[in-house]
C-alpha cells in the first residue's frame, strides 16, 4: 500500500523531479494545508469534512492538497521532496507503509496533545481497537490517530463455492481446507478460472501466509515505553509497549520457508495465479466476472464491487485459514503533523475533529475502507451494500488479538522492493528453488535495512 524510503530526505529530493512552487497549491497562504494521496476529485470529496471542521473552527481556514502518485511510495517521495524544498504541508495522510519513516524523521509526536485533551478524546479510544492504535506508535510516542484501515481477509465468489458443492468455510478453517476448496472450485469451473488470485506486494501478497504461520520476513519486537498512553486510555488492557520494531531480516527461518513452499505448491498446481506486481485495480473486474474464486482484500473492496454491479450476495468474505496460528495482517492510515509546521495547534484540532464521530462520518460516507471507529464501521457495512458476513472486517481484530501491521520499518520501501524482487523467483523454480530464492531475499533485505 509502496522505492526510496531507505534514503535520507536530501537523497530522495535528488532522486525525484523537484516540485516547483506552482506545483504546490496553497503555498504562501495562511491556510492549514492538509495533504492526501489522490486526485482533485478526492480532495473535493473531503468538502463536507472541511465544512464541518470550519463550522467548529471558523478561524482556521483549511486547504486540501491532493498529491497524485501511483502508490504510497510515490506519494511519500513527493512529500519528502516538498520537505527538502521548504514547502511541506502542515498535515499529511500517512499509511502504515510510511508511519515509521515519518515518525523517525519528519512527524511531530501527539503525546502532549493527547495528554492535554485526554477527557475530550477518550470516547475515540473507547470506540477503536487498541490494535490499530499500537501500529501508530513509534519508540514510545503516538504519532497518528487511526482513521481508516484494512486487514487482508479472503473474499470468495459464492457461485464458485456453490458450483463446487461446498458450504461457507468455517471460521477456523485450515490451509489444508483452503487447498481442498481451491481444488474443488477448479474442478467444477468452466473455461478460464483461477481459484486464488493474489498480487506481489507487501500488503496482501505473501505476508498473510507468513503471519498465519507465526513468522515474517523481518524479526518483530516491541519498543519500550508507551505505558503513559495505555494506562490512561486502555486501563483494562495489558500495556502493549511503545510500538513495533522490525530491525533484522528473517527470510530464512524454517517457518518462512514453509509458507513460501505452500505458495509454490499452489502456483505449481495451478490453483493460484502467478502473482502480478502492484495493486489490485484490475482484480475487481476479474472477480466480478467470476474468473477468480478467492482473493485477499479488505473492506475497501465493498464499494468497488458495488460500483461494478456485483451484487452483495454474489460474494462473501471470511478469515484467512489457519496454519500454526491465524494471525492476520493489516494496514492503517491517519494524519501526521509535520515537524516543520508552524500551525501545529491548528493541525491537532484537524486531527481531533477527523477522529470525532461527526468527522469520521463525513470522511467515510461509503464502505470503501474500514473505519477505525467501530460504530462508524458498523453503520457503513450494515447498510445493505456489504456482504453477508461484513462483520468479519472488524471481528478480525477482536477474534485474532495478535493480528498486526505489515512489517514497515523506516526503510519500508527498500524492504518492499527486496520482497517484490524475489517473490516470483522463490515460488516458480520448483520446490528446490524456494530456499535459493529466499537466500537472495535475505541478502537484499539485509542491505535494505542498512539504509537510514
Amino acid at each position: 500500500m509502496l522505492g526510496l524510503i531507505g534514503l535520507g530526505v536530501a537523497g530522495t529530493a535528488l532522486s525525484w523531479p523537484r516540485l516547483t512552487g506552482g506545483d504546490i497549491p496553497g503555498r504562501g497562504d495562511e491556510a492549514l494545508t492538509v495533504a492526501l494521496l489522490g486526485t482533485a476529485q478526492d480532495a473535493a470529496a473531503r468538502a463536507s469534512l472541511v465544512e464541518g471542521f470550519q463550522r467548529k473552527h471558523p478561524d482556521i481556514p483549511v486547504r486540501i492538497v491532493a498529491i497524485q502518485g501511483q502508490d504510497w511510495s510515490n506519494y511519500f517521495a513527493k512529500i519528502l521532496t516538498m520537505v527538502a524544498a521548504g514547502t511541506a504541508p502542515d498535515v499529511v495522510t500517512v499509511a502504515t507503509e510510511g508511519t515509521q519513516l515519518f515518525a523517525s524523521r519528519m512527524a511531530h509526536p501527539l503525546d502532549d496533545y493527547v495528554r492535554r485533551d485526554a477527557a475530550e478524546i477518550q470516547d475515540f479510544f473507547d470506540d477503536v481497537s487498541p490494535t490499530l492504535v499500537e501500529a501508530m506508535m513509534y519508540q514510545g510516542s503516538l504519532f497518528q490517530l487511526p482513521l481508516g484501515w484494512n486487514a487482508a481477509n479472503v473474499y470468495y465468489n459464492t457461485e464458485a463455492l456453490n458450483r463446487a458443492g461446498l458450504d461457507r468455510p468455517r471460521d477456523n478453517w485450515t490451509v489444508d481446507d483452503f487447498f481442498s476448496v481451491a481444488r474443488a472450485m477448479q474442478s467444477a469451473a468452466p473455461g478460464n478460472f483461477v481459484p486464488y488470485f493474489w498480487n506481489n506486494r507487501l500488503w496482501g501478497g505473501v505476508v498473510p501466509w507468513l503471519y498465519i504461520n507465526e513468522t515474517s520476513i523481518l524479526t518483530e519486537e516491541k519498543a519500550s515505553g508507551g505505558d503513559w498512553f495505555w494506562n490512561r486510555f486502555y486501563p483494562n488492557e495489558t500495556p502493549r509497549g511503545g510500538g513495533y520494531l522490525w530491525e533484522n531480516a528473517d527470510a530464512l527461518n524454517e517457518r518462512t520457508i514453509e509458507s513460501f513452499s505452500v505458495l509454490e505448491t499452489m502456483v505449481r498446481e495451478g490453483i493460484a495465479a502467478n502473482p502480478a506486481q502492484g495493486g489490485g485495480n484490475e482484480l475487481v473486474a476479474l472477480f466480478s466476472t467470476g474468473a477468480v474464486g478467492m482473493t485477499p482484500a479488505g473492506g475497501y473492496w465493498v464499494q468497488g464491487l458495488h460500483d461494478a454491479g456485483f451484487r452483495n450476495d454474489e460474494y462473501d468474505v471470511t478469515y484467512f485459514p489457519k496454519m500454526r496460528g491465524q494471525r492476520h495482517q493489516f494496514g492503517v492510515d491517519g494524519y501526521a503533523i509535520m515537524e516543520t509546521s508552524q500551525r501545529k495547534d491548528e493541525a491537532w484540532e484537524w486531527i481531533k475533529y477527523s477522529a470525532s464521530l461527526e468527522g469520521m462520518r463525513f470522511a467515510r460516507p461509503k464502505p470503501d475502507s474500514n473505519a477505525a471507529r467501530r460504530s462508524v464501521n458498523d453503520e457503513r457495512y450494515s447498510a445493505g451494500i456489504g456482504p453477508a458476513h461484513w462483520n468479519v472486517f472488524y471481528d478480525t481484530l477482536d477474534n485474532f488479538p495478535d493480528t498486526g501491521p505489515i512489517p514497515a520499518p523506516p526503510q519500508q520501501a527498500a524492504v518492499e522492493s527486496a520482497l517484490i524482487k524475489n517473490v516470483v523467483g522463490a515460488i516458480t523454480n520448483g520446490p528446490d528453488g524456494v530456499k535459493r530464492g529466499l537466500e537472495t531475499m535475505q541478502r537484499d533485505l539485509e542491505l535494505a535495512l542498512k539504509g537510514r
